[in-house]
C-alpha cells in the first residue's frame, strides 16, 4: 500500500526539469508510504513513490525497473495496492513464458504479466490496485485501476503533460508544470450536495479527474489518456430450482469467501480486522481468525443509545475468540479533527461515519499495519433496506403514467414532514428517476434555496444513466445494485475506507470485493437476496455456521453518527462559526444555511445531513481554495504494540 506520482511530459528535457516538482508532490502524501521514498526519471516520464512495506519488505522497491532477459530495464512501474493471487500468477508466468523474477513480491508480477500478456493481463489480477507502467521501447504508458475502485488514481492533462497520482493534493502541486488552472467545478458541487460525494470520473476541481474503477488506459508523450473498460461488473442471476440448488449456491458463496479471506491474509506484517456489530465484518474476522490465532479486532462508536455497536462487537469478539480494541469518539473530537480529515480526503465527502473511521484507523495502526474490513457485502449481496423499495412501490407500477405524474405534482403541495409525502413523490417516479444510491441529501427544490447558481440541467441521471442503460433488462433490485457499484460504493464507501486508513499509514483490505466473490454473488437471484424478514438472505445462509448467532439476523444499524443531536447542542455554535467564516458566498447562500441550522435546532425539521454536507464543503473550500484553514499534518510515526 503506497502513494504514487507520475508525470508524462512532451519531451525528455521537460521530464528532466520536472523531477524536483515530482519530489515535492510526493511530500504531501507521505502518510501513504512512510517507509521509503524515491523518484526516477527516464525518457519522457518522471516517477515518484512513497512505500508502505507489506510484502517482500527488503526488496520490491519502487519505482521498479524490470525487463525480460533480452531487454533489462525496459519497463518502469509504479504500483499502489496488493495482488492476492500473485504467487499463482508468478508460477504461471514462469512455467508458460519462462519469466524470471528478482524479487519475491507482487509488484514485479504485474509488470511481467503485462510484458507477456499485454493489456489483457489486468483482468487476471485479483486484488486492489492502481498502477502505471512506462514502456521505454514503445514509448507508451499503460495503467489500470482495480475492478471496484478500492485504490484511487487521479490525473490531470495540460500542455505540460499528464500527471497521475494516488492523491489529488499531489496533482494540484503539479498544475503549474502542466499548465492547468483548476477551479471549483459548480456541476460537481451540485452533484455533491445531492449525492454526498463527487461522482467519478470528476473531482471538485475542474481539470482534475479520476481514472474510473475497472478501467485501463494508455497515454503517450504529448497525448491524453485513452481509457477502456475491462471490468463491466455484470450481474447474471441464475435460476434456482428447490432447496438443493439453493444449498449449492450457499456453499459456493462460503467457499469463495474462505478463499478470498485466505488470500487477503497474505502479508509479511501483522494483519488485524475491523469489527462492527454486523455480519459483514464479523464473518471476515471469523475467517481471518482461522489463519491468525492471535488476530486483533478494532471497533468504534459513540456513548449514546442507538448510535453504537461497541457492545455487540465486543460480544462477537468474545465469541470468535480474538483480542478486541475499542475507541469511542466524542462530539468535540469530531469537530477538532474534521479539518485535518478533510485535508486527507482531497474532495469533500459528507459521510459523518468517516470521522470515527479515522479515529479507529489511528488506534489500529498502533497495533497492526494491515486490517481487513467488510465493505462491499451490501452491494454484492443485497444488504441495503432501500433495495426493498421496488416491492413497496409495486402498486404504483399499475397506475397510468399520466396519473402518476399528477400524484407527483400533488406531493409537492404537501408540507414537509407530513407522513406519506415522500412515498407519493417517489411512487410517481420511475426507478431511473428516483434511485441514485443510498444517500439523498438535497432534493432539487432544496438545492434552489442554498445554491447561488442552481442548474436545472444537472441531474443525478447524468451519473446513473450508464449503469441503468447497461442493466435495462435486469430486475429492479439487481439494477439498483449495479447502480451502487458505479456510484455509492466507489464514490463514498471506498473513498472513506482508503483515505481514512491511509491517512494513518494503515492498509485496509476488503475480501468481499474480490472478482471471484463477485462472480458468485452476481449469480444470486433476487428472491434469495431479499425476503420479507431480512436482507442478504443468501449470504446469511452461507455463513450461518461461521458467525455468532447474535449477529446472524441482527437488523442493520449502518454505523450512524449522532450529528442530528449534536448539531442541536454540542456542535451548534461550531457549525454557525464555520458558516460565518467561510468565503463561499459565490456558491452558497450562507443566510439560507444559517436558517437551516436554526430550524434544525428548533425541531422544525431534521436538516442534519444537509447541514453536515454544507459544512464539509465549506471546510474543504477553506483548505483547498481560500488557504484560510491550515491543518497541522502529523508525521506518520506509528510504533506497533506487540
Amino acid at each position: 500500500m503506497c502513494g504514487l506520482v507520475g508525470l508524462v511530459c512532451p519531451s525528455e528535457s521537460d521530464a528532466q526539469r520536472a523531477r524536483s516538482a515530482v519530489a515535492g508532490a510526493l511530500r504531501c502524501q507521505r502518510h501513504r508510504g512512510p517507509d521509503e521514498s524515491g523518484t526516477w526519471q527516464g525518457g519522457e516520464v518522471v516517477f515518484g513513490f512513497n512505500r508502505l512495506s507489506i510484502i517482500d519488505i527488503e526488496h520490491s522497491h519502487q519505482p521498479m525497473l524490470w525487463g525480460p532477459p533480452e531487454a533489462p530495464g525496459r519497463y518502469a512501474m509504479l504500483f499502489n495496492g496488493e495482488i492476492y493471487n500473485y504467487l499463482e500468477l508468478r508460477a504461471e508466468l514462469t512455467e508458460r513464458y519462462g519469466a524470471r523474477f528478482a524479487t519475491d513480491g507482487d509488484s514485479e508480477t504485474i509488470v511481467a504479466a503485462y510484458h507477456y500478456m499485454g493489456p489483457a493481463a489486468v483482468a487476471r489480477l485479483r486484488g486492489m490496485f492502481a498502477f502505471v507502467i512506462w514502456d521505454s521501447a514503445r514509448k507508451v504508458v499503460f495503467g489500470a485501476r482495480d475492478p471496484f475502485g478500492i485504490k484511487p488514481l487521479y490525473y490531470s492533462a495540460g500542455p505540460g503533460g499528464v500527471a497521475f497520482s494516488s492523491e489529488k493534493k499531489s496533482v494540484l502541486e503539479l498544475v503549474n508544470a502542466l499548465g492547468v488552472q483548476p477551479q471549483v467545478d459548480r456541476k460537481a458541487l451540485q452533484h455533491y450536495l445531492t449525492l454526498q460525494y463527487v461522482p467519478e470520473p470528476e473531482s471538485m476541481h475542474s481539470g482534475v479527474h479520476r481514472i474510473e474503477s475497472g478501467t485501463s488506459f494508455t497515454v503517450t508523450p504529448g497525448g491524453t489518456p485513452v481509457v477502456e473498460r475491462y471490468f463491466p461488473a455484470t450481474f447474471r442471476p441464475r435460476t434456482v430450482h428447490g432447496d438443493a440448488d439453493a444449498n449449492r449456491l450457499y456453499d459456493e458463496i462460503t467457499e469463495a469467501l474462505r478463499d478470498s479471506v485466505a488470500k487477503h491474509m497474505r502479508a509479511d506484517v501483522t494483519v488485524g480486522s475491523f469489527l462492527s456489530g454486523g455480519i459483514d465484518s464479523t464473518v471476515v474476522a471469523a475467517l481471518a481468525k482461522q489463519h491468525n490465532p492471535d488476530l486483533i479486532t478494532f471497533t468504534t462508536g459513540f456513548e449514546r443509545q442507538g448510535y453504537s455497536e461497541i457492545d455487540v462487537a465486543a460480544e462477537s469478539a468474545a465469541a470468535i475468540g480474538v483480542k478486541h480494541v475499542v475507541r469511542p469518539v466524542s462530539a468535540q473530537e469530531m469537530m477538532d479533527a474534521l479539518p485535518l480529515i478533510t485535508w486527507y480526503l482531497d474532495d469533500p465527502v459528507a459521510d459523518p461515519a468517516l470521522v470515527p473511521l479515522w479515529f479507529i484507523a489511528r488506534e489500529a495502526r498502533r497495533y497492526v499495519k494491515v486490517v481487513l474490513s467488510g465493505e462491499g457485502a451490501d452491494e454484492l449481496f443485497g444488504g441495503y433496506t432501500i433495495y426493498r423499495e421496488p416491492l413497496s412501490l409495486a402498486p404504483f407500477d399499475k397506475v397510468p403514467s399520466a396519473l402518476r405524474k399528477a400524484m407527483g405534482r400533488v406531493s409537492t403541495k404537501i408540507p414537509q414532514g407530513v407522513r406519506g409525502k415522500d412515498l407519493l413523490r417517489r411512487g410517481a417516479l420511475t426507478l431511473e428517476e428516483r434511485y441514485y444510491g443510498n444517500a439523498r441529501i438535497f432534493l432539487d427544490d432544496q438545492l434552489r434555496q442554498v445554491l447561488r447558481t442552481y442548474d436545472p440541467a444537472v441531474s443525478h441521471m447524468d451519473v446513473t444513466a450508464g449503469p441503468y442503460r447497461e442493466s435495462a433488462n435486469w430486475d429492479p433490485v439487481t439494477r439498483m445494485q449495479h447502480v451502487d457499484l458505479f456510484t455509492w460504493l466507489r464514490g463514498d464507501i471506498l473513498v472513506k475506507a482508503d483515505k481514512m486508513t491511509m491517512a494513518n499509514s494503515l492498509e485496509l483490505r476488503v475480501p468481499f470485493l474480490d472478482p471471484e466473490v463477485f462472480r458468485i454473488a452476481s449469480q444470486v437471484p433476487s428472491e434469495l437476496k431479499l425476503t420479507r424478514e431480512t436482507t442478504k438472505h443468501a449470504l446469511r445462509r452461507a455463513i450461518r455456521d461461521i458467525v455468532p448467532a447474535h449477529v446472524l439476523n441482527r437488523k442493520k444499524l449502518g454505523f450512524p453518527v449522532p450529528i442530528r443531536h449534536w448539531l442541536k447542542d454540542e456542535m451548534h455554535d461550531w457549525a454557525v462559526d464555520n458558516v460565518r467564516q467561510s468565503q463561499t458566498d459565490q456558491y452558497i447562500d450562507k443566510d439560507a444555511v444559517l436558517r437551516l441550522i436554526e430550524d434544525h435546532r428548533n425541531g422544525v425539521a431534521d436538516h442534519s445531513r444537509r447541514i453536515w454536507a454544507l459544512l464539509v464543503f465549506m471546510i474543504w473550500h477553506g483548505i483547498f481554495v481560500e488557504g484560510r484553514i491550515r491543518p497541522q499534518i502529523p508525521e506518520p510515526q506509528y510504533p506497533v504494540k506487540l
